[in-house]
């Protein structure tokens, strides 16, 4: 009791980079991290001004791109400006609210990839019935059901952080406030905040990404059995890449966080952390959306509309000047 201390800040040691690369990393993580704002935006966008694009699918789609934005948000601002000065603190109220908003948009993330999953899955293997079932209502229930979960279970995890008292160690050896690093500098029992994790983890992780995996192989099935070669192969592409994307995402997460801590180094676990924070939300636009034909055509329409908008606007003020 005696080595208990009220914290007021913690110290993010932030990524374990030789001080002579910190500017290299810099330009490339900056460059990463406006890679992905840039990329999800466009696809909101997009989305919302083309209305070839008013689909269930795309729904998702946005709200998945919303999600990568924000998800990114939380961590890689602060990893930027820490990269930058010496001083590396955040208060005891920004590390909790950084690690509620941290849960909060990585559980949506989990659940709109799951809801893309049994979109592909109702579109390609109940075609007759797409249209009944993915009603706009029922789309709506999807995203907001999503929304309501993680909220409760990000303010379930913070509040369980919360109680804990911290010892006079409030070096974190991460770039943003994780709860496992934060477990390990806690005072208190920490049982019933691992015992939630591990049950809560079950629901939010293995489930989710074993409905993902059940769907996928239900679409594969389903076109090899009446599927020209052609499509087969562009089946296979696509579904290959979104798996790809997704094992990446929930691999390192189930690694991380259902699986013993001893078992991952300090800088594996940073690594790792970097693959589903970083990577991730910038490889899911040009994975689900950029590369889809749609949305090429989308952005071509619209950029054909500004064109022609931009000329006429032109022409105006050429004749009002005459």
């Amino acid at each position: 009791m005696n080595n208990e201390t009220v914290i007021s800040q913690f110290l993010l040691l932030g990524l374990p980079i030789p001080p002579e690369h910190q500017h290299l990393f810099y330009a490339l993580f900056l460059a990463m991290y406006l890679t992905t704002v840039l990329g999800n935006l466009i696809i909101i966008i997009l989305i919302h001004l083309d209305s070839h694009l008013h689909t269930p699918m795309y729904f998702f789609l946005s709200n998945l791109s919303f999600t990568d934005l924000c998800f990114s948000s939380v961590t890689m601002p602060k990893l930027l400006q820490n990269m930058q000065r010496q001083d590396t603190s955040i208060s005891y109220a920004g590390c909790l609210t950084q690690m509620y908003f941290f849960m909060l948009f990585g559980g949506l993330e989990i659940f709109l990839l799951v809801v893309l999953a049994y979109d592909r899955y109702v579109a390609i293997c109940l075609p007759l019935q797409y249209s009944s079932i993915m009603s706009p209502k029922f789309c709506v229930c999807l995203v907001m059901l999503s929304w309501v979960f993680t909220v409760f279970y990000s303010m379930l995890h913070t509040l369980l952080l919360a109680r804990l008292s911290f010892c006079e160690n409030n070096v974190i050896p991460h770039f943003f406030c994780d709860t496992s690093a934060l477990l390990k500098l806690a005072c208190s029992d920490i049982y019933i905040n691992e015992l939630m994790i591990f049950i809560s983890g079950g629901f939010l992780l293995v489930i989710p990404f074993l409905l993902i995996i059940v769907s996928y192989i239900q679409i594969v099935s389903s076109i090899l059995r009446v599927s020209s070669t052609r499509a087969i192969h562009k089946v296979f592409s696509t579904c290959g890449s979104h798996l790809s994307v997704v094992s990446l995402f929930y691999g390192t997460i189930i690694g991380l966080y259902l699986c013993p801590s001893a078992t991952f180094s300090t800088v594996k676990e940073i690594v790792m952390s970097l693959m589903y924070t970083v990577v991730t939300p910038m490889l899911n636009p040009f994975i689900y959306s950029l590369r889809n034909k749609d949305m090429k055509e989308a952005l071509i329409r619209i950029l054909y509309k500004k064109k022609i908008s931009f000329k006429w606007q032109h022409c105006n003020f050429l004749f009002k000047f005459i």
